[in-house]
């Protein structure tokens, strides 16, 4: 197999960023928004300080280092360092509640971490893990009192021992990634060197990236979509990167895009999807005209495409690539995005591949409901398929494929066949080797006639209606019952001012409201018997899943 990376003929993290300064050294590299960027030379300095500073504290081939903090420019560089002495980072989502964060510290046996400030009180609460040193994520400085800290004296007096300069190889746990997951507890993904280094290079089979190219980053970069396409495809590319050091909220994101002008970004369904419904379909629906238009396909799509000139406008005018992934996305807002020439792309992967599989590329029709083409070197098979339909569970063979699951042979062994990895998703891919996703395995109702039921379609004409903001379908019973999340702020604007009992009615009706408009959109044997009122925002994944398992 040959990528077309010249000086990039050994697969590591290492290799890649030497390359990678030696060719852009002088160009902006990364940075928050507004502020000044370091280039590739100063972030490479700054790699090679920490380096040294883990050396000094015992840490050499094969150990691991935690790192939990917000996005910044110093994340880059703490987890460059820790894997260009082929140690093991141990990146840890900040959405994690604290007592998943002591649980990887102590799963992972992590030597060591970078902590930012905000977080620091959630190390500080851990014990009986086997951290010898904590360093401060924003400064790149020890953390010298750590008396706060509960380390065991045992580690904390360690001797000091010799580091050997070990050359790191392709095959090398790289990063130790635990997956938030909505089907229960997190699982430890091995992921090598070679993993993370050729996903990042098969990005060029969806687009051809630039040196002059601008990402704003906006997901956590403990997540791999984020931190493979968001942090190593730049850096093997030249491109810089800002981040935003606010939660991304409609009003700071719209300075960000004013400030930044970004020409790619990475973004969950749900943000796009938030804009659709909450400032384009609002904007249509207020006025009776466009709200009737907008109902006949021909106006539609004029409509569209005079709304996506706005959005470009609003996302700073330069954007040329927006990659949607980590969970589905609603079919009529990709629909809205297809037809308002927005350069939107689905893409599929998991944690377990690093994680990209399939994504359309730029210069090949995109096809609505699917997540695209295999990226180059991905092989994909349907497993059990369906004679009648063609589903069956996806599977996946690609030099992405992790190692395994640490310290867990019994799910390692659950999950890969004949070198293939099952991702227990199904789907089905069509005659142009398109792929489909149907929904999860493990989610699938079977009705009472045998048919497959996947809830996640259910949901998405659900979650069309300009009242719902969340909503999740459950098998009660045998029957179809769908929990829903309301926007109250959009009630409260229509039904301001009525006293409880007359809102409560009023939401009554809504929810029939929606059971009744549903059912006329879905096959006889998908139609909900009940919705209910989901009050409290579901419980999610830090890539907005729903976690399901919490509710069944």
């Amino acid at each position: 197999m040959s990528y077309p990376y010249e000086n990039l003929d050994t697969f590591t993290l290492p290799k890649l960023l030497d390359r990678s300064v030696e060719l852009y050294g002088s160009r902006e590299f990364s940075g928050k928004v507004d502020g000044k960027s370091m280039t590739y030379k100063e972030f490479s300095t700054k790699v090679q300080h920490i380096v040294k500073m883990l050396e000094l504290n015992n840490i050499s081939k094969g150990d691991k280092v935690a790192l939990l903090s917000e996005n910044m420019p110093n994340w880059g560089v703490a987890y460059f360092a820790v894997t260009y002495i082929g140690a093991v980072i141990v990146p840890i989502l900040p959405d994690f509640h604290k007592s998943d964060v002591h649980h990887i510290l102590r799963h992972s046996e992590a030597k060591g971490i970078f902590v930012s400030k905000k977080y620091e009180p959630t190390i500080q609460e851990c014990e009986d893990s086997s951290l010898s040193f904590v360093i401060n994520l924003d400064e790149l400085k020890h953390i010298k009192d750590l008396s706060s800290f509960k380390i065991l004296d045992k580690v904390k007096q360690m001797v000091k021992k010799t580091v050997k300069n070990t050359t790191v190889k392709e095959d090398d746990i790289a990063s130790l990634i635990y997956t938030s997951g909505t089907t229960g507890h997190s699982k430890g993904v091995m992921l090598s060197h070679k993993n993370l280094v050729t996903n990042a290079m098969s990005s060029h089979s969806i687009l051809k990236i630039l040196p002059t190219d601008v990402f704003l980053s906006i997901l956590p970069l403990a997540h791999t979509f984020e931190c493979t396409v968001g942090l190593i495809v730049p850096v093997l590319h030249g491109s810089s990167i800002k981040y935003i050091d606010k939660a991304p909220t409609p009003s700071v994101l719209l300075k960000a895009f004013k400030s930044v002008k970004p020409t790619m970004m990475l973004s969950v369904p749900l943000i796009i999807e938030k804009i659709y419904k909450s400032k384009i379909l609002l904007q249509i629906n207020s006025s009776f005209i466009t709200k009737n238009l907008y109902k006949v396909p021909f106006f539609r799509k004029l409509i569209n495409k005079k709304a996506g000139k706005k959005l470009l406008e609003t996302f700073g005018g330069r954007i040329r690539f927006y990659g949607v992934g980590g969970a589905g996305i609603s079919p009529y807002v990709e629909q809205f995005l297809y037809e308002a020439n927005f350069p939107y792309i689905v893409g599929y992967g998991l944690t377990e591949t690093a994680p990209l599989l399939c994504g359309t590329p730029m210069d090949k029709p995109t096809k609505l409901k699917s997540t695209g083409l295999p990226l180059y070197g991905v092989e994909l098979k349907i497993k059990d398929k369906n004679p009648k339909t063609g589903e069956g569970e996806i599977c996946a063979k690609s030099p992405s494929v992790m190692l395994g699951y640490y310290k867990d042979e019994e799910q390692t062994k659950e999950v890969m066949e004949d070198g293939w990895f099952l991702t227990g998703d199904l789907g089905y891919i069509d005659e142009d080797g398109y792929l489909f996703i149907s929904g999860r395995s493990k989610n699938v109702i079977i009705g009472s006639g045998g048919e497959n039921i996947y809830p996640e379609q259910i949901e998405s004409v659900i979650n069309k209606q300009e009242e719902v903001l969340d909503s999740l379908v459950l098998h009660v019973d045998g029957k179809l019952v769908a929990k829903i999340h309301l926007d109250y702020d959009l009630i409260d604007k229509k039904f301001n001012n009525l006293p409880q009992k007359q809102m409560e009615d009023k939401i009554h009706q809504i929810l029939e409201k929606i059971r009744v408009e549903v059912n006329n959109n879905v096959s006889s044997f998908s139609k909900l018997t009940k919705t209910l009122e989901q009050r409290e925002p579901f419980v999610k994944t830090p890539t907005k899943k729903i976690k399901r398992y919490l509710y069944m």
